[in-house]
């Protein structure tokens, strides 16, 4: 029997708001499959010197994440827009600061997803995509990407790949989510929630 509290983690870094909308998908995604819900959760942004930039709560959009939204979650979306084909700073920062985590093995054997938007169709999404799988291959995480079962993958011309969800975004984040874009992030959340059910049920 499914756990009725089984939470997925969404963490996301967004600048200008394309990628938090891509977050909102993956957890409306998240939230399709019986006794999953979704936790959004975002990072704060990081400065070039050591000092705080960022008050304590946001503004606006999800709380901040904490180290223990990692140990209590079931599964990980995990989201980033594009800085140089790389996740933004912000994002990498935060899991620079998991070796506690690392070391204890708390994300090993759960299921992951990456997801990105960018400022140009051809900005570097699936360089970033791989570039956040990084860190949760070494965290032992079973990463999930997106399969040509889904017939969007073969026609989108606005993101959408095989590593997992992503958004061409425009250079001053004017383009919004398309359909394909967003029938692949509702998917991709899905995926991610029905592969967390099947793990704890077993």
């Amino acid at each position: 029997m499914i756990a009725t509290d089984l939470t997925i983690l969404v963490l996301y870094y967004s600048r200008n708001g394309a990628t938090r909308k891509l977050a909102e998908l993956i957890a409306q995604g998240v939230e399709s499959v019986s006794g999953c819900e979704a936790r959004l959760r975002t990072v704060p942004a990081v400065s070039t010197v050591t000092t705080a930039t960022e008050p304590e709560i946001p503004r606006e959009g999800a709380p901040y994440v904490e180290l223990r939204d990692l140990e209590e979650c079931a599964g990980l979306a995990l989201g980033s827009p594009t800085r140089f084909g790389n996740m933004a700073a912000p994002l990498k920062y935060f899991l620079d600061g998991t070796s506690v985590q690392w070391l204890s093995g708390a994300l090993a054997g759960k299921p992951a997803c990456v997801f990105t938007s960018t400022g140009s169709l051809h900005g570097g999404q699936e360089a970033t995509l791989l570039s956040m799988m990084l860190p949760l291959l070494h965290h032992g995480m079973l990463l999930l990407g997106l399969p040509y079962t889904h017939p969007e993958l073969m026609t989108t011309t606005s993101g959408g790949t095989p590593y997992g969800a992503s958004h061409w975004s425009g250079a001053n984040g004017s383009h919004a989510i398309s359909e394909d874009t967003r029938l692949l992030a509702v998917a991709l959340g899905r995926r991610l929630a029905e592969t967390a059910s099947r793990i704890i049920c077993h």
